[in-house]
């Protein structure tokens, strides 16, 4: 049973760094990439869908994105959406395919890009540290319901601590490494 509740800890732990992941994916380092537009969405037959659905999202060059929506209805609101998202950038429209210049990163937008990884990174921890708390209280539960012993809890204690520690390490290796792509210029 103990051990059940650790493979559920490991389990939804690695779910939140791979939830980091993808926040850190969406942060903009200077460099095109697709993952900086594709969870936008644009209006299409009446329901908010994400780019990715609707068009196909290329990266040009280093500082070029080319969006080529799958119908030529599409160009506009997908223009707009992008326009529109709050994240810096000025699309150009060619015909049917949108193209999404990725300005320089100023040295102050630098520095909140980074703000915001730390405060991304902080939120994956508090989300491993609660799955620890949850899964200790499982194990107190089963130790009060004679299924456990104190020893158990005791040793699965110790082994959830070395998982969180583990996890937590995993978030903060990510942070740095996406500190350092951010403010590399």
């Amino acid at each position: 049973m103990i051990d059940e509740l650790q493979e559920d800890a490991i389990e939804r732990m690695d779910k939140s760094v791979a939830a980091l992941r993808s926040n850190l994916s969406r942060l903009r380092t200077g460099r095109a990439h697709a993952g900086l537009i594709d969870h936008l969405t644009a209006p299409y037959y009446g329901a908010d869908t994400p780019l990715r659905q609707v068009a196909s999202i290329t990266v040009e060059d280093a500082r070029t994105l080319a969006v080529s929506p799958w119908e030529a209805n599409m160009v506009q609101p997908i223009e707009k959406a992008i326009r529109e998202s709050g994240l810096g950038f000025n699309p150009v429209t060619a015909g049917t395919v949108i193209r999404v210049p990725i300005p320089e990163l100023t040295e102050e937008r630098r520095r909140e890009l980074v703000r915001v990884a730390r405060h991304e990174a902080e939120m994956g921890r508090v989300a491993v540290r609660n799955i620890r708390r949850d899964v200790l209280a499982d194990i107190k539960q089963l130790v009060k319901e004679k299924m456990a012993s104190e020893d158990e809890e005791r040793r699965s204690a110790d082994e959830v601590q070395k998982i969180t520690d583990a996890h937590v390490a995993q978030m903060d290796a990510m942070l740095e490494e996406k500190e350092k792509e951010i403010m590399s210029i």
